[in-house]
């Protein structure tokens, strides 16, 4: 059992069996810090509903999303562009938690906030030109648990696993290259979950 009274994780293990390097660290605070950070999240970032363009059409989605940075760097995906706002008290908190935990640093952050089961993510990797290449991703995750699905590009063998309340993910090296992931979505699931996704700018 760790600190907080959940079976003991190795966050040196790789999740994947080859063409990347995925570390799951488990909780990585007290419950009562998990619960004051989601209610903090929720009510104080400035969530906007994500856009993106899809064969010439604008889609919004009912997942919100918010993109925060030390500087108001430009992100493009899914052929839409954001400004990073100005980290808040708790993101910077959060930012300084998780360079301690994995050894990385990390400039920027991207959120997502889920507000059920039915709102999830499709395929993708993390790979734009803005980021930095095989840079690390480290994700924290608040609210309900939520299975995280990784498939490679090439042979489609899945890796999945459960992201609980409090925890974080680490993706780096050449997983962006190699990996597609997902977060599926689910009928039993129908609390909210924010998702931080701190990353490394170039620009």
């Amino acid at each position: 059992m760790d600190l907080f009274g959940t079976p003991y994780i190795n966050p040196n293990t790789n999740l994947l069996p080859f063409d990347g390097t995925v570390n799951y660290y488990g909780k990585c605070m007290p419950l009562n810090d998990a619960d004051n950070y989601l209610n903090a999240l929720l009510n104080k970032i400035e969530w906007r509903n994500d856009e993106a363009i899809i064969m010439g059409k604008k889609i919004i989605t009912a997942r919100k999303v918010a993109w925060y940075g030390d500087k108001p760097f430009a992100y493009t995906y899914s052929k839409t562009t954001k400004y990073a706002l100005p980290f808040t008290t708790e993101l910077l908190a959060l930012k300084h938690l998780v360079e301690t935990q994995t050894g990385e640093l990390f400039n920027s952050c991207l959120l997502n906030l889920y507000h059920n089961g039915n709102e999830g993510m499709a395929w993708h990797s993390d790979a734009e030109k803005d980021l930095k290449k095989d840079g690390a991703i480290a994700s924290l995750s608040f609210g309900a648990e939520r299975k995280f699905t990784f498939k490679h590009k090439v042979n489609k063998e899945t890796v999945s696993v459960i992201l609980e309340h409090g925890s974080l993910l680490v993706m780096k090296d050449t997983t962006q290259t190699h990996w597609l992931h997902r977060l599926p979505p689910t009928t039993k699931v129908n609390k909210p979950r924010v998702n931080l996704t701190f990353r490394c700018m170039v620009k």
